[in-house]
């Protein structure tokens, strides 16, 4: 009797613990770089779908790729923040970061 409350108790603790080791991520793509796709479209420097400016939105993280191809519209100042131009828009950034804070036409 002693062996079955024992391992009832183990089955349950290991039941309770099962959530917390779980992953809760509800936003899939924050964060992350382009998809492994678009990466390479835009390694053989092929221009982006029209679309993806929908998918970056203010506080991601501008993948380095999207970053090289834009130009420089004012430059990192003592805050840190740079302005840079891709595909006609103007994307307001981290420089070091590259947190996007806003996006405008």
């Amino acid at each position: 009797m002693n062996i079955r409350k024992i391992s009832m108790i183990l089955l349950a603790v290991t039941l309770a613990a099962v959530p917390a080791y779980s992953k809760n991520n509800k936003s899939k793509h924050k964060g992350k770089s382009l998809p492994s796709g678009l990466h390479k479209k835009v390694g053989k420097g092929k221009p982006l779908p029209p679309g993806w400016q929908k998918k970056l939105s203010k506080g991601d993280v501008l993948d380095p790729s999207i970053f090289s191809r834009g130009k420089v519209v004012s430059p990192a100042g003592k805050d840190g923040v740079m302005s840079i131009s891709v595909e006609g828009k103007i994307i307001k950034l981290h420089g070091k970061t590259r947190k996007v804070i806003k996006i405008s036409n």
